[in-house]
Parts: C-alpha cells; sequence; structure tokens
C-alpha cells in the first residue's frame, strides 16, 4: 500500500470526497490535499480533510515552484483531480489543466509516483455525438440501438466511440490532451498511470454551476427557489446525462488503488449508466417532489457551442473488470444533496451566492 497519497485539487468536490475516502480506508497512509482554494466553497471541505487526519496545502498546479516540494514520504500515488471545468474560457482551462498535468507529472516522475488521472466524458466530439441516432419520448430523449458510429449503443458511449471528429470544449480538448501526456511519460519514463474518463459526478458538496454540476445545481435552484431555464434542443428539457454518485466512484477508486497494478496503462469509462441517467425534465419532477418546491421554467430553444443532445456512459468494460457498478440511484443521490443543503444551509448561503 503507498505510504502517502497526494490529491491534486484536493479541497474540490471531487478531491475531498476521495482524501476523505483515502483516509478512511488506508489508516495507515498520509494524505495530502493540495488546492489553491479558487473555487467558491472548496474552503468548506478544509474542516473536513482536517478532521479526517488529512494534510492541506496551498499550492496551485500552473506554478511548477509549488510542486517542488520535499516531502517525506514522497508521495507515491498521485490521485489527479484538479480541473477548471470552464467550456470556453481557453486562457483559464489550458493553463490549469494542459499545464497543470504537466507540472503534476513532471512532480511524478521526480517521486517515481504512480498517477491516477480523472478525465471527463468530455473528451469525446461533440458533431459525433450529436450525429447520433436517437428517438424522443414524452420526458427524453433516447439513444437507439443501430448506431453509424463504433463505441455507440443503445447502452451509450463506450471507450470505443471515436475522440477525434470535431470539437469538444476547450476543457474536453485539455483532458484529452492530458490524457496523451500520460501515455507519454509512461513510454518515456515508465511512469504507472490509469485513467477515468468520467460522466457527471454529483452528490453532497458540490457547488453545482451551469458548466459543472447540473444535477447539483437542479436541486439548489429547487431548494432556495431559484430560476431555471431548459436550454438548447428546442427548450424541452428532454437533453440527458447519466450521473455518479460521489460515493460510487470512491468506492471504484479505492478498488483501483487496492490493485493498482492490473489497472495500469488502462482507460475506462466511468458512469451510472443507463440505469442511472435523467433528462432534465425527469430531474425537474424529482426535485419538486422531494423539495416540495415547484419553480417557473423558461425555455431557451437555441443550442449553445458544446452543448450535447444526451450522453451516456457504457461501463460494461469496467463492469467487467472491476465487479463494479453504482448502488446510489437517481432519488437517493438527489435526497442526499437536499439533506446536505438543509443540514449545512448556514454555511452554504456566502458559497452558493444565495
Amino acid at each position: 500500500m503507498y505510504e502517502h497519497i497526494l490529491i491534486t485539487g484536493g479541497a474540490g468536490f471531487v478531491g475531498s470526497a476521495l482524501g476523505l475516502a483515502c483516509r478512511a480506508a488506508f489508516p495507515d497512509s498520509r494524505v495530502t490535499a493540495l488546492d489553491n482554494l479558487r473555487r467558491r466553497g472548496s474552503e468548506l471541505n478544509l474542516p473536513r480533510l482536517q478532521a479526517a487526519g488529512a494534510r492541506f496545502l496551498h499550492g496551485d498546479l500552473r506554478c511548477p515552484d509549488d510542486l517542488d516540494l520535499d516531502l517525506d514520504p514522497a508521495p507515491g500515488l498521485i490521485l489527479e483531480c484538479a480541473a477548471d471545468p470552464s467550456v470556453l474560457a481557453p486562457a483559464s482551462v489550458i493553463h490549469s489543466n494542459l499545464l497543470g498535468t504537466y507540472h503534476c507529472l513532471e512532480a511524478a516522475r521526480r517521486w517515481r509516483a504512480d498517477v491516477l488521472f480523472l478525465s471527463t466524458s468530455r473528451v469525446y466530439p461533440v458533431p459525433l455525438l450529436n450525429q447520433l441516432r436517437f428517438a424522443e419520448s414524452e420526458t427524453r430523449f433516447h439513444l437507439l440501438a443501430d448506431q453509424p458510429l463504433a463505441g455507440a449503443s443503445e447502452h451509450g458511449i463506450s471507450e470505443e466511440f471515436p475522440v477525434h471528429g470535431g470539437a469538444r470544449s476547450f476543457y474536453g480538448m485539455t483532458k484529452l490532451a492530458s490524457e496523451m501526456l500520460l501515455e507519454e511519460y509512461a513510454a518515456v519514463h515508465g511512469l504507472r498511470y490509469l485513467v477515468n474518463r468520467c460522466s457527471v459526478l454529483t452528490g453532497p458538496w458540490q457547488m453545482g454551476k451551469l458548466d459543472q454540476g447540473v444535477f447539483a445545481l437542479w436541486m439548489i435552484a429547487h431548494y432556495f427557489r431559484r430560476p431555471l431555464s431548459y436550454i438548447g434542443f428546442g427548450g424541452t428539457g428532454k437533453q440527458v446525462r447519466d450521473f455518479l454518485h460521489i460515493d460510487d466512484l470512491t468506492d471504484l477508486v479505492v478498488a483501483q488503488i487496492c490493485d493498482f497494478a492490473s489497472y495500469q496503462g488502462q482507460c475506462f469509462n466511468v458512469g451510472g449508466g443507463a440505469g442511472n441517467s435523467l433528462s432534465l425534465v425527469e430531474t425537474t419532477a424529482l426535485c419538486r417532489e422531494i423539495t416540495g418546491n415547484a419553480l417557473p421554467l423558461g425555455s431557451v430553444p437555441e443550442d449553445r457551442p458544446n452543448d450535447v443532445r444526451i450522453y451516456i456512459t457504457d461501463a460494461r468494460r469496467l463492469r467487467e473488470r472491476a465487479r463494479w457498478s453504482p448502488r446510489r440511484e437517481a432519488r437517493q443521490t438527489l435526497t442526499d444533496i437536499y439533506q446536505w443543503l438543509r443540514a449545512e444551509e448556514s454555511r452554504l448561503v456566502h458559497a452558493l451566492s444565495v
């Protein structure tokens, strides 16, 4: 087992959850969370990490000196969770994600550390995703079984889906380029790595934003009675995403850490799959039931750049390999977010700009 695990973006939604999970699963390992605390709300995770026995370091992956650390013992594993999720801001995204990953890999080379890299379903080109054949029902769009592209089926998008064939957003581009960097470091320096391409991650402690965390955003809006709109694809709210509860992700990552050698050098699509997918219309209905609040909903028919009609993860390869599957379904996931909002409302007012 690793003596020291370093988590980049360690005070963020995903990083802090992994930090807590690693402390619980590996009590004899040192866990260090490195974060620049740029995202509002990340500061709220510091007491949680401290209470669990994790160490916090204020640092920024964009600055190589912030990773020039004399840590004893040196990290044997880096969980690379740091990311700017913006889809339209190239300068910030490229510096934070691509340059940040390069600095992280240089540190991994010096420390001879393994790297578990959290990538994204955004690596797949938007034009190809929107070419997929679909049917429309009262509440959602559905993928059809017969598809024109390899790696696409009624089960969703598998690892065989093309990663070239159109734009994918600056965020997706930097994540795909970072995956390629990992391959180069593996070939040249013998770096051991693992890539998880995650769909929408959600759950308590996610400060929901339009560019990341749509399901948390939807529940937050219902809880605080904020306005919402269905945007794109006719303004009907039928676009679909699959989701993964953050606790299901941490369960998976802990299992991967325990058997890293057998996973290394591989890339997996990670998500809830068709069984854990929701349209915006369906999410609205669940949020109304759970909160008791009904909101007026606007409608904007026009699509925005990089909008995707339907994305569902085909995680069958991972499920067969890891004997893992999500255990938290839609109602439980949204209820967990609701209960977190109720319990932490006084501390969240500023972080959520209420």
